[in-house]
Parts: structure tokens; C-alpha cells; sequence
């Protein structure tokens, strides 16, 4: 069969919906609303670009090239882009994504009813990654699992949890935090970095372009059209789910003011709207939520990792799904800490090789762009993450005085002027001999 029916086609934008849909995407909409306040709308257009709008075009560019990173990334040379790959899958895998969604489910769905012990959190990250792994095992039937079972049953319990934001609110909405007053378009820009999307687009492409050619579509074009048809259907359904989040959180200020985090959040306004069957509808939601999103993680890890070292795929699944295991039982607020500079190092250098690979038909020899773009991409990465780390004394004083610097987007003008020069240099060297 060389095409998808409907019914197919709408399960596999159910399963990439699901993919993406995961612990981020949960707890951060919250709380950005909530700190933006009145000006909530304004950050919920910032946060749908980089939440989005950048996944989506992530998506289109791995759809393009065949679905895996490491053609995304052959203008930089295989050793760089090894490298990046590696640290991308380590990032949305093993170290930080993957616990994340373990941590978040059981913060929201079962902490309420057992408490937020370590004991307990033991207990379920066992059966967690027990589950994640069954499915990870056979990723050939996510589609069926995930897309035609998981993701309608996620979906109406989202669509009550969504409802409920905006026809029940909690109350009026609230003031504006300080920052999200100045600049609140940039603030959630920056929140939807947390959230690892794009991050996780450059590794949900392959296991896209696996689950539709394991539907027995061989024809490159098809492939590459199902998987942009895919990414429209998810990127529309998080739009709503986000928007929805954001209206809950900017109206619960009466009712979790002093609330530290997404989760708290989102518990304080289903227990204030629903009570103890609100408490377990969002015990359901999030599971399969986070669930979901593990397996993707998992299974990408598995494919990348199986083709890259001599270790067979479930061999890869098996020991990242036991070290997010220990991870995870680090807690949330740990996992946050850590994650958020390495975000902001790697953010910038996901953002720029999607759009020069979009760009790709400008080049007269993409890696003159690439590896100079990408290199000074990269120095502004690290150096953002080190001020994220609170290692700023280690960061010469030039960079904070750059435009934009104040917003974490000191590496925007350096990297647009760096490939300026490329372009021009591009052009003046022509295409090279064949």
C-alpha cells in the first residue's frame, strides 16, 4: 500500500499530537499565565512560536530530507554532527525529558492521594517505565497503540480539563508579574523553550517517517507529505491545548498565588473546580500525557543510538528507560534546575539548523552557511548557558551589552551578521566543481 486512508492518516496525527504532548507542555502554559496576568494573550502568541511554530517547522524540515537528523545535519560534517545529535538525545532522553514525564505524572496524578514521598515516587516510577518500555519494545505498533487507543481517550479528557478553563474559571484574571510587563511576547517566547518541543522534533522525525512507512508507504514524496500532514494535525491540537492552559493559569491567582510551579497549579484549580473526581481525571490526563511522550523518547533514543553503536534498539531502550528511572527520582524542582541552561544552550542551535535547512535552496554550497552560522551559534549557546547556570562571572562583559542580551537573545544579530558574510561569501566563491 503506497498511501494512508483517512482513518490512518488521522491516528498518526493523533500519535504525533501525542508524542508531543507531554510533561512541558503541561506544566509551563500555567504558569506563564499566570505570571503574564492581563497581559496573557501576548505571551501565549510568544509561546506558541517556539512551542509550535518551531516543532512544526522542525518537523517539515526533517519531512524534507527523510525524517533523520543526521541528514539534517551532513553540511556540518558527520563529526559535528554526531556531536549535536548526541547531545540533543541525551537532553530530550535520558537526562532530562524522559524523567521529566515521569516525575510530572505522579506530582499531578498520584501525589495528591499518596503523598509527594520518595517511597511512593519509587513505587510508580517502576510501574511507569515498565509500561514505557512494553511500548517502546514494538515501536511498529505505536500507531495502533498510541494513535487509535491512547490519544482519543487523552483527548476528551483534555477537551473536559480545556472546557472547564475557559467556560469555568477560577477567577478574575490576575496582576502582571514584573518581567512579563515589559516584555511579554519575549517572555513566553522564552518559555517554550522549556517545554523541549523543537528539541524533540529533531528526533520525533524518524520515528514519524518509521510509523508511516511501516504502514506500507515506500514512495518518498508520500512520506514526506504524510509527515507535514501529521505535524499540521499535532501543532493545531497543541495550539488549543496551550491556549486553553494559559486562560486556566492567568485566572487562578486567588485560588494558587503562592504556587511555585505548573503542577501546583493545575492540582489547586481541578480540586477548586471539580473536587476529588477532577483530582482523577487529571491523574488520567496526565499519565497518558506523559506516557506517551516517554515511548517517543525512547523509541527515538533506541533508533538513533542502535545505528550509531553496536547495541541492539531494545538493548538502547532497556538501559536509558533504567537511568531515567534513577533520574527521575531526583524530583521535579531538581530536574527543572538543571535542565533550563542546558535549554538555553541548546535552543539557538536547533533554532538556527531548521531554518537554514528550510533555507536550503539559497545556498550555493550549504556547508560555507552552515558551519560558520552554526559555530557562532554555538559559542552563544554556550554562553547563554553558562549565565543560566549562575556562572555569569565567567562570561566576558561584551556579551550582556548586546542588543537583546537582556532576553536571552544576545546571539540573534552575531548570528543573523555572521550569515550575512556567509551569504556573500557563498555567492562570490559560486558553486563548487563537481
Amino acid at each position: 500500500m503506497n498511501y494512508l486512508k483517512g482513518r490512518d492518516l488521522l491516528a498518526l496525527g493523533f500519535m504525533t499530537f501525542a508524542l508531543f504532548l507531554g510533561a512541558g507542555n503541561i506544566i509551563f502554559p500555567p504558569s506563564a499565565g499566570m505570571a503574564a496576568g492581563e497581559a496573557v494573550w501576548s505571551a501565549a502568541l510568544g509561546f506558541l512560536l517556539t512551542a509550535v511554530g518551531l516543532p512544526l517547522l522542525t518537523v517539515i524540515a526533517l519531512a524534507r530530507v527523510g525524517g533523520g537528523m543526521d541528514r539534517l545535519t551532513a553540511p556540518l560534517g558527520r563529526g559535528a554532527g554526531v556531536l549535536f545529535a548526541v547531545a540533543v538525545y541525551l537532553a530530550i532522553g535520558p537526562l532530562f525529558a524522559t524523567p521529566r514525564t515521569a516525575v510530572v505524572s505522579f506530582e499531578m496524578g498520584v501525589a495528591p492521594f499518596v503523598g509527594n514521598e520518595p517511597l511512593p515516587l519509587a513505587f510508580y516510577t517502576l510501574a511507569y517505565f515498565a509500561a514505557v518500555l512494553f511500548l517502546a519494545f514494538n515501536p511498529g505498533r505505536l500507531v495502533d497503540r498510541i494513535g487509535k487507543v491512547i490519544t482519543p481517550i487523552l483527548l476528551a479528557g483534555l477537551l473536559v480539563l480545556g472546557g472547564a478553563a475557559i467556560l469555568a474559571p477560577a477567577g478574575p484574571v490576575g496582576t502582571t508579574d514584573a518581567d512579563y510587563g515589559a516584555a511579554p511576547l519575549t517572555q513566553g517566547f522564552l518559555q517554550g523553550y522549556l517545554t523541549m518541543d523543537t528539541l524533540g522534533a529533531l528526533v520525533f522525525g524518524i520515528v514519524i517517517a518509521t510509523a508511516i512507512r511501516d504502514r506500507g508507504v515506500d514512495t518518498a514524496h508520500r512520506v514526506t507529505r504524510y509527515s507535514i500532514i501529521a505535524g499540521l494535525i499535532a501543532a493545531c491540537g497543541l495550539s488549543l491545548v496551550y491556549l486553553a492552559l494559559f486562560q486556566l493559569g492567568a485566572t487562578s491567582q486567588s485560588i494558587a498565588g503562592e504556587a511555585q510551579n505548573g503542577v501546583q497549579i493545575l492540582t489547586a484549580y481541578v480540586q477548586h473546580t471539580f473536587g476529588t473526581v477532577g483530582s482523577l481525571l487529571l491523574a488520567l490526563v496526565i499519565t497518558l500525557a506523559c506516557l506517551t511522550t516517554a515511548v517517543g523518547l525512547l523509541t527515538a533514543c533506541g533508533e538513533f543510538f542502535s545505528k550509531l553503536l553496536p547495541v541492539s534498539y531494545r538493548t538502547v531502550v532497556a538501559v536509558f528507560g533504567i537511568f531515567s528511572l534513577l533520574v527521575a527520582n531526583q524530583g521535579l524542582n531538581q530536574l527543572i534546575s538543571v535542565s533550563v541552561p542546558v535549554l538555553v544552550g541548546l535552543y539557538p542551535l536547533a533554532i538556527v539548523l531548521v531554518l537554514l535547512s528550510l533555507a536550503d535552496g539559497l545556498w550555493l554550497h550549504a556547508p560555507r552557511i552552515f558551519r560558520p552560522v552554526m559555530a557562532v551559534t554555538l559559542v552563544f549557546g554556550v554562553v547563554g548557558g553558562l549565565a543560566a547556570a549562575g556562572f555569569s562571572s565567567l562570561v566576558p562583559a561584551f556579551f550582556s551589552e548586546l542588543p537583546l542580551a537582556g532576553h536571552d537573545l544576545g546571539w540573534l544579530l552575531p548570528v543573523l551578521v555572521t550569515l550575512l558574510l556567509a551569504v556573500l561569501f557563498d555567492r562570490f566563491k559560486g558553486k563548487p566543481a563537481q
